[in-house]
Parts: structure tokens; C-alpha cells; sequence
């Protein structure tokens, strides 16, 4: 019978077809290989196979050849092995997590038992205020950088001129650097444009150019430059990716980076910093926003000669529409007296919250606790309300999906979504909503809502 009709491949279904075709390349002329599942009296076996012509005189093919290893266990092993891998990083992590954020809870709680002492002085009150604040503020860029390494971070990618940004940086990261270091920029066009959260890329460049700043000791040279290029080089078991790219490079005159940590340095928590120098997550931060970005990141150094770190990012239409970065001015929280929300939230500690901030802020409230009660309440009386506040992570139907549900049967009503994490919108960067990612604050909140009601009523009319 045909070899590919034999039990070997009769058994694993369309595995006949597959085999066959390989014949039919061998007879071709070409080898083929690859490595195939089967099933084999009942167990699974992996098989590393082969088809290769066998050439007689006058370079005729009289036959083909084909073997096989099986390397079951070999991919077994394996598996095992990254597992390993897998739970040694969630270890690490898990543990850096718990340091950091036990570290800053520490302040919290005793911040927060000094504010309840009746005889604490007004001035030393403002100062654990500001305290309980200021670490809020740090707990929350923690959690960013460890969702941006994991690529839930959600992004705002929008078109922007790569050069001038990187010019912004570097004024900014002047004076963080030290006058001793000086500051070159080589870009090969002034208008260079890219797809890309802005946000995330200031934050990778700013933790790129501190990480090169630690590396070089007095004076020193620090290169930042900006180039179009048509392909991504193969890194980490990658394959080159051809396209059109825009490459960020930061390159400084320091000590170095030993070729056995090349491979870890993009691990969340992996520092060779002194204790207390740093956190171990500003290469990982800028490594998950550049594969979330669609584009990479990768590092060439040589011990005792500075390093070259480059991020790729895909490269946008010049004619595309840019968008300016410049952040909203701060504005003092805007009343909502006259205006009623809705507000979805499935967890009964932060919705009572969420409904009393709200009332604070002059807004009359009416709270449900799921994305199906939500839909039920605005079917009752669609006008009943001027905005709906939900969080995004909820049982059943999330927020993303009643928020589109809403907007096309309620065109003008607006819907602004909440969430600390959700792999849901790091997906849909694109949803047309508004974000206020947790934590936030209270003029945030108070300017973002009344936005949202003001912008919709002016589409409307």
C-alpha cells in the first residue's frame, strides 16, 4: 500500500493528505521536514520526519527516503522545563510585588492611624495627607509598569511626530541626567511618524535614558537617535520582521553589559543595581509597550563599552491626522448639580463609594451591579439619565460590550468606563470610549464625566 496510507498516519486525522504532499515535494526535487503529532495505538507520539529524493545517474530521482525520530520525552522535557521557567518568574514577581507594595501599604497604614488621632497638629495632618497621596501615586505607576510588561496596559495609540517627541524627552530628561552627561541627537528626517501610546513611549525613553545615566560614572556621552528602517532583526528566537518601522535608539558611553544577563535584563524585578537603586521594571516596562505596540525592543553591549538599546515602532502615514500629547490643563472639580448617572458596578464596596464621590460632587445617582440591570434600568426610561459610569470587569457581560450596546441604541447617551486592569480594553484600544484607569483622583474624575456630558450634548445639537 501507498507509505502514506499505513497505519503510522491512517489514524491521525488529515495526516494521510499532509504526508503525501511531502512525497509529492520530495519527487520535486526538494527535502522536507517536519515535526508531526501522531497517533499511535491509542497514545500521542511527536515525530521529528523527513522526506529527502534519493538521486540516481544523470540526476534522476529513483526514490525517497523517509525517517523519523521520535522525540516524545525530548519535547516532554521540555514542557517541563519552561513550566519551571514560568513558575520561577511568577515567583520573582510575585515576590518583588509584595515587597514594593508592602512597602508602600506600610506608609498608608501608618499614615492613616496617625490621622485619627484627635490632637494631631493641623500641620503634621497635612503632611500625612500629602503622604497617603504621594504614595498612591507610586503604587499606582507600579501597577502600570507591571501591566505594561504583561501587555494589559490599556493604550491610547495615536499618530505622533517620533522626532519632536524625542526632543521633548530630551529637554526633559537633561537636568534627571546631570550636567556632565551630554545629550546628542541624531535623526536622519525632522517629520518621522509612528502609531504608538505617547505616554508609554516618553515613559520607556525616560526609564531607557535613567538606566544609562547609572551605567556611566562622571562625564559621559548619552546618543538618542531616530531613524526609518524596513525591518525588525531576528532577536530572542524571533525571525526578522520586514516592514516599515521607525527605530528609537539610546545609546550611552558606560560601563556595559555583561553577556549573560543580556537574556534576563527584560525580566520585571531582574536588576543589577545596588539595593534601593532601582526596581528592576523600567526594561521591562519599555519591553511590554514595545510588543504591545506591535514593534520590539533589543539591546547590544559590550563589557566596558556602553550599550545600544533600540525600540521599533510601526511606522504611520505621514498624511495620517497627529495628534498633540500636550496633557488637559488642570481644572478645579466641576459640580454636576443637574445631571443624573448611572452607575454599574459589581462590587458593593467601591459602587457605594463611587456613588457617594459622585453625590459629593453634586450628581443625583442611581446604582446597579450588573451590565444586564444596567440595560433593564435605561430600557425603562432611556432619558432618565445624562451619563452612565461603568467599571469594565464585571460577571456576565462586561463593560465594553453594554457600553457598545448602549451607544447604538442610545446614541446620545455617553457612557465613561473605569477599570484598574482588564485585558478586554488593552485589547479594544480602539472603542471609542471614554477611560479613567484606577486609581483616580477626584478632579479627574469630576473633569472627565463632565466632559463627556458636555461633548455629547454638543454632537447632538
Amino acid at each position: 500500500m501507498p507509505f502514506w496510507d499505513t497505519p503510522w498516519f491512517t489514524a491521525t486525522p488529515r495526516m494521510p493528505e499532509r504526508v503525501l504532499s511531502a512525497f509529492k515535494t520530495a519527487l520535486s526535487g526538494d527535502a522536507w521536514r517536519a515535526e508531526v503529532q501522531l497517533n499511535l495505538s491509542g497514545a500521542e507520539r511527536h515525530l521529528d520526519l523527513a522526506m529527502r529524493p534519493v538521486f540516481g545517474g544523470g540526476g534522476r530521482i529513483t526514490a525517497v527516503l523517509a525517517d523519523a525520530v521520535d522525540v516524545t520525552e525530548r519535547r516532554r522535557n521540555e514542557d517541563a522545563l519552561r513550566q519551571a521557567q514560568k513558575m520561577e518568574a511568577v515567583g520573582q514577581l510575585t515576590g518583588g510585588v509584595a515587597h514594593d507594595f508592602n512597602n508602600l501599604l506600610t506608609i498608608i497604614r501608618s499614615a492613616t492611624d496617625f490621622l485619627r488621632r484627635r490632637d494631631l497638629p493641623e500641620e503634621r495632618r497635612g503632611r500625612y495627607i500629602d503622604a497617603i497621596s504621594d504614595t498612591v501615586d507610586r503604587a499606582a505607576k507600579l501597577t502600570g509598569q507591571l501591566l505594561s510588561f504583561a501587555r494589559r496596559q490599556p493604550l491610547a495609540p495615536r499618530v505622533f511626530n517620533v522626532c519632536t517627541q524625542v526632543a521633548s524627552v530630551a529637554n526633559l530628561i537633561r537636568p534627571l541626567v546631570g550636567g556632565r552627561i551630554q545629550i546628542d541627537l541624531e535623526v536622519e528626517s525632522a517629520d518621522q511618524f509612528a502609531m504608538a501610546d505617547i505616554t508609554q513611549f516618553e515613559t520607556a525613553l525616560v526609564n531607557l535614558a535613567v538606566n544609562a545615566r547609572d551605567a556611566m560614572n562622571g562625564e559621559a556621552r548619552l546618543v538618542i537617535g531616530v531613524a526609518a528602517v524596513d525591518s525588525i532583526p531576528g532577536m530572542r528566537s524571533h525571525p526578522q520582521k520586514e516592514g516599515d518601522f521607525i527605530a528609537v535608539s539610546v545609546t550611552d558611553s558606560g560601563v556595559g553589559i555583561a553577556s549573560e544577563y543580556l537574556d534576563a535584563i527584560f525580566e520585571p524585578f531582574f536588576t543589577t543595581k545596588d539595593v534601593g537603586k532601582g526596581t528592576g521594571l523600567g526594561l521591562s516596562q519599555a519591553f511590554g509597550f514595545a510588543k504591545q505596540t506591535g514593534g520590539e525592543i533589543g539591546v547590544k553591549s559590550t563589557l566596558g563599552a556602553g550599550a545600544t538599546f533600540t525600540i521599533y515602532l510601526p511606522q504611520a502615514e505621514t498624511g495620517a491626522e497627529v495628534e498633540s500629547s500636550a496633557p488637559p490643563l488642570a481644572s478645579a472639580a466641576t459640580s454636576g448639580r443637574g445631571h443624573r448617572v448611572l452607575v454599574v458596578e459589581d462590587n458593593t464596596d467601591v459602587g457605594g463609594f463611587s456613588t457617594e464621590l459622585l453625590q459629593d460632587l453634586g450628581y443625583a445617582t442611581d446604582w446597579v451591579t450588573s451590565a444586564s440591570a444596567a440595560l433593564d434600568v435605561l430600557a425603562k426610561d432611556e432619558f432618565a439619565f445624562d451619563l452612565v459610569f461603568s467599571d469594565v470587569i464585571m460577571p456576565g457581560m462586561n463593560g465594553v460590550e453594554m457600553a457598545t450596546i448602549i451607544r447604538d441604541r442610545y446614541p446620545g447617551l455617553p457612557v465613561v468606563l473605569t477599570s484598574g486592569y482588564s485585558h478586554v480594553l488593552a485589547e479594544n484600544a480602539h472603542t471609542g470610549f471614554e477611560l479613567i484607569q484606577k486609581p483616580y483622583s477626584v478632579e479627574l474624575l469630576s473633569r472627565t464625566l463632565r466632559k463627556a456630558i458636555t461633548d455629547r450634548r454638543t454632537e447632538s445639537a
